[in-house]
């Protein structure tokens, strides 16, 4: 279940992963804010989300792009 769990993590964004790796925080504890927050507030946070999940992307092959350039 753990690396089904890390997988999905892993491939399906990692948002919140992330953002409990640099702020030393739970990644569960993240992702019911997330949860609650969507629900008191009728789902904005999804878009934050989605908007951290594409910075992220972007960022990520940024980086693959630079260092293939200086090879």
């Amino acid at each position: 279940m753990k690396r089904l769990q890390g997988f999905v993590e892993h491939q399906i964004f990692g948002v919140c992963t992330r953002i409990g790796e640099k702020l030393g925080i739970a990644t569960s504890s993240i992702r019911l804010s997330f949860i609650y927050a969507s629900f008191l507030t009728f789902g904005s946070p999804i878009i934050v989300y989605i908007t951290l999940a594409f910075v992220m992307n972007i960022r990520k092959h940024l980086r693959r792009f630079n260092s293939a350039w200086y090879y």
